[in-house]
């Protein structure tokens, strides 16, 4: 009898431990063999993009926040990138304003979203104090906007980078410049220099760049709510020249509160929309929609010196799934 409870007893104990060894995450086994379409790149790098999504975890902030976490798992995820409209209503007033806390740092919390996230401005943080986002790069370990625009060289493999830009779209709008009270500082910003910065940037021919990607709040083109409107014409007229030019391979951006891939007739450039991280909006088509769906997600990459792989990721209440899939290929 007592080797029987002595047995019952290290039978109890052994499976107490082997659980408490157990990853907090210990159900990714499963999910990753849920998700098979979806994996990391031996020999490249991976990211996130997201958009339009700091509501204090309101709408579906918080679970397309559990599935960042998941697919940034799945992905070994090297960076995030936020396409603008970081807090809403209107934008942080200071470092210490409490957004900081209730609509991102208590929100994205897996491990692999503490790595880089290399954030735009939207047109809701220019309610707010836009310079405390900048500011704040100087808080967080993760949180990077040296500037209103900036570029970041990021290896992929063997000498070859990736060259992604960041720009700040908002003061080409002109409802926007016309409107000061609201957006403010918006009227101190020189486009011009921008234009001037990112087209230097664009005609660096290093043949070590195998890639270029261009990252600003307004969509060049829409299926949705703005398909037609005057801001999204004149983002067209003024940054379409530009980035075809120079044969930049992607546009990630947002506004549009939905999830739009598009590829216009004879344009080398693809415009990926990521807007869904909260609270979405409809959406339709264009000439050279791809997919759109107005569902709660992000957008997912893998990256090689040859190819360019895109997820299109919806968070459903309990889990995601991969609702869309394209290449780019060198």
């Amino acid at each position: 009898m007592i080797k029987h409870i002595i047995s019952l007893l290290i039978f109890i104990g052994v499976s107490f431990y082997s659980y408490a060894q157990e990853r907090p995450d210990h159900t990714l086994n499963n999910v990753a063999h849920e998700h098979d379409d979806i994996r990391s790149e031996k020999n490249g790098i991976s990211f996130l993009a997201i958009g339009d999504f700091g509501r204090h975890g309101a709408f579906t902030q918080k679970e397309v926040a559990r599935d960042m976490g998941t697919v940034a798992e799945l992905l070994d995820l090297n960076f995030t990138i936020s396409v603008g409209d970081n807090f809403y209503p209107t934008g942080v007033q200071s470092t210490q304003d409490y957004q900081w806390i209730s609509s991102f740092e208590s929100i994205y919390t897996h491990h692999l979203l503490h790595e880089s996230w290399f954030v735009a401005l939207g047109n809701h943080d220019y309610e707010g104090n836009s310079q405390a986002q900048i500011d704040y790069t100087n808080v967080s370990r993760r949180w990077e906007m040296p500037d209103r625009y900036f570029e970041k060289m990021i290896q992929i493999d063997k000498g070859k980078y990736l060259q992604l830009l960041i720009i700040d779209t908002n003061p080409f709008i002109s409802k926007y410049q016309k409107n000061t009270s609201k957006y403010l500082g918006i009227d101190e910003q020189d486009t011009q220099k921008q234009l001037i910065w990112l087209e230097t940037k664009l005609k660096n021919n290093n043949p070590e760049i195998v890639w270029r990607i261009v990252v600003g709040h307004h969509p060049l083109y829409s299926g949705g709510k703005r398909k037609a409107d005057k801001e999204t014409v004149e983002i067209q007229n003024i940054f379409e020249p530009v980035l075809e030019k120079y044969k930049v391979d992607a546009y990630i951006c947002g506004h549009e509160h939905d999830l739009q891939i598009i590829r216009k007739n004879k344009k080398h450039l693809t415009q990926f929309l990521s807007g869904a991280g909260s609270e979405l909006r409809e959406t339709g088509t264009t000439e050279g929609t791809l997919f759109a769906e107005s569902v709660p997600g992000f957008m997912a990459f893998t990256l090689t010196n040859n190819v360019l792989k895109a997820y299109v990721i919806q968070s459903n209440k309990n889990d995601f799934k991969v609702i869309y899939k394209t290449e780019i290929k060198k």
